[in-house]
């Protein structure tokens, strides 16, 4: 079975790496799936889960903040904003950030203001959807 490296790496530190059958990531234009030998590619994520399947099979889920996404074609190198193993993601934190974003999105006076405010609240309401579906019976 063919198998491509993965090393997940975020400003907090090296957060995952080993070997890939596949890897599930949130690109900007869509969700993308990599498979060993993958054409290379560049791209940027947007706040989402990133899931790795093991050669055993595994799927392994990461929350990721945004960054980039590095494709050749026995290497993925993930350089997120932020990234997550399930263990390390708080659903009470996720909604506080969820609910501190929509406040300051509804009482923001300028562009900017809202600009990161909406970021934040993106970014915000897709981790709380990495933790609800972390918490689901039978999540993969």
């Amino acid at each position: 079975m063919t198998q491509i490296h993965v090393d997940i790496v975020s400003a907090e530190g090296h957060i995952h790496s080993g070997e890939a059958q596949m890897v599930f990531a949130p690109a900007e234009m869509g969700e993308v799936g990599i498979a060993p030998r993958h054409a290379p590619l560049l791209t940027r994520l947007k706040p989402g889960t990133l899931r790795v399947q093991t050669p055993d099979g595994q799927m392994l889920p990461f929350f990721v903040s945004g960054g980039i996404l590095e494709v050749q074609p026995h290497l993925v190198t993930v350089l997120a904003d932020t990234a997550l193993h399930p263990k390390d993601v708080d659903e009470a934190a996720a909604q506080a950030a969820k609910a501190d974003a929509e406040h300051r999105l509804a009482g923001a006076s300028t562009e900017t203001d809202m600009a990161k405010a909406q970021a934040d609240l993106v970014e915000a309401a897709a981790r709380l959807e990495f933790v609800r579906k972390l918490r689901a019976p039978g999540h993969h």
